[in-house]
């Protein structure tokens, strides 16, 4: 299949001894530096999305179909591995089963389903979770909508901080029951949260953002943390960036006098122009 090799390449991680950062892409551009950075992973986040695609916070405004397209764009456009934040499922257990296999044709590498209560309920600001054995009937129904058994299908909580240590673990047992390939938690806030939940657990970890004493690679990896995030920053470059430049044009100034601008070089080698010249050159007969 096209996207196996990709697919491959994230279980490979998983089954590593080693703990990675992820590189946060939203779009073809980032995903391409990312890859020519060397990157082992790219990380597509829920709340990026919504802001890449359409400009909201992270508020479950952001459908699958608007999800699946975006990653369907990256995955034209390079062939780094992808991780997908596919929020709840975008609604119940059928949804999930929907969800995956949307985001499987889309040439996602990984994909997580999380048990947050999501949208929001009415009257609640609280963040809050589905019960565990709706949990778990998401998880198999994930795993039901795989087709590619190289898809990477991980199951996610944010319990350590909405409910309890306690919690949190006996939701990480319940999902690594169901057979799916990792386990994904937000919330943790100390080392002995992150020693007991991987005493208790068996499966590769993923881990969200964390405070500073959970940053040593050496140590996350001898916890079984296989990728740890190191949150979006360069989508908030990137509207800085924008905001700048379009303020200083807006204030009168010339276009030869901004700063930070992409190189040609850069930027040919992001829209892979070479590439494009050989094959107008082949298809086309023109000259390189």
């Amino acid at each position: 299949m096209a996207f196996r090799s990709r697919r491959e390449k994230l279980r490979t991680i998983l089954s590593s001894s080693a703990c990675v950062h992820p590189g946060s892409v939203y779009d073809a551009i980032s995903i391409r530096i990312a890859e020519d950075l060397g990157f082992p992973l790219g990380m597509f986040g829920g709340s990026v999305a919504s802001l890449a695609v359409l400009g909201d916070p992270d508020v479950t405004l952001i459908t699958l179909t608007e999800l699946a397209e975006q990653m369907r764009r990256m995955s034209r456009a390079a062939t780094l591995p992808v991780l997908v934040d596919a929020d709840h499922g975008y609604g119940n257990a059928l949804n999930v089963r929907r969800t995956v296999q949307e985001l499987e044709t889309a040439g996602a590498a990984g994909l997580t389903i999380e048990d947050t209560l999501l949208p929001a309920a009415f009257g609640e600001a609280r963040t809050q979770l589905i019960s565990l054995e709706e949990g778990v009937g998401k998880m198999k129904a994930a795993l039901d909508g795989r087709s590619d058994p190289s898809l990477v299908i991980m199951g996610r909580t944010g319990a350590a901080s909405i409910s309890s240590l306690d919690d949190t673990i006996r939701r990480a047992q319940a999902y690594e029951a169901t057979g799916i390939d990792a386990l994904f938690f937000t919330g943790i806030k100390s080392r002995a949260e992150l020693d007991a939940i991987a005493a208790a657990t068996s499966l590769p970890i993923v881990l969200g953002g964390a405070p500073d004493e959970l940053n040593a690679l050496d140590y996350l990896a001898g916890q079984r943390v296989r990728i740890a995030l190191q949150g979006h920053a360069p989508i908030a470059v990137a509207t800085q960036a924008v905001h700048d430049t379009l303020k200083a044009l807006r204030e009168g100034t010339p276009p030869k006098n901004l700063k930070g601008l992409a190189s040609s070089e850069l930027t040919g080698r992001v829209m892979r122009e070479a590439d494009m010249k050989a094959r107008s050159a082949e298809f086309l007969g023109l000259k390189k």
